[in-house]
């Protein structure tokens, strides 16, 4: 029903903030992450919103960027987990973070979540593993490294990453690893895994 609501930032709360937009205030849930990113009350911001609807009530749940909430609704598709437990899970990790730990089945990093177990833990990663496709943990993880988001970089990406599975690495360490290598256009899969395996080390 709402794709995002743009408006002022008039109050923010233990677990969400108010924006009024149209002389309307709209009360929206979102993750304590959020709230480190947030400009002053009286600034104008823009929130992805998802819709709950319930029988006793109608909940509005927010995003500062459009990632965060598509994977919002890939976690409300997993079994056992609702809204109040997708956002405890995005409270405490990044979506970046979640990726990693998904791919890299790393449930206890999940389970740090309030109310989230061991159990709900391997079902969410069982679950998500298929949906969430390495290319876009690529372009979420290194969008900030690589010049342009060339083929040809996206390219060398996801063969320094097979190659470092295929060495006995975890999707999780891999992905780390290369998180922190800047990738422009003139290296090859060899000098991009150079610069991995020394981030190894730190990791």
């Amino acid at each position: 029903m709402y794709s995002y609501i743009k408006g002022e930032l008039v109050e923010s709360g233990e677990d969400y903030i108010v924006i009024e937009a149209n002389n309307i205030g709209y009360q929206i849930y979102v993750p304590g992450q959020v709230f480190s990113e947030l400009p002053p009350c009286g600034s104008e911001i823009k929130v992805y919103t998802y819709l709950y609807v319930r029988e006793d009530a109608m909940l509005l749940y927010g995003f500062l960027r459009k990632d965060d909430l598509n994977v919002f609704k890939l976690l409300l598709g997993v079994s056992g987990i609702g809204p109040k437990g997708a956002l405890a899970i995005l409270s405490v990790m990044t979506t970046d973070e979640l990726r990693f730990a998904v791919l890299g089945e790393d449930e206890k990093a999940i389970a740090k979540a309030p109310g989230v177990g061991g159990k709900t833990a391997k079902r969410l990663i069982l679950e998500l593993k298929d949906k969430l496709k390495l290319e876009d943990t690529f372009e979420a993880a290194l969008e900030h490294n690589v010049t342009a988001a060339s083929p040809k970089g996206n390219s060398v990406k996801n063969e320094a990453v097979q190659a470092l599975v295929a060495l006995g690495y975890s999707s999780s360490e891999a992905l780390k690893a290369l998180q922190n290598v800047v990738i422009t256009e003139d290296m090859d899969v060899e000098e991009v895994l150079k610069g991995a395996l020394k981030q190894m080390a730190f990791l």
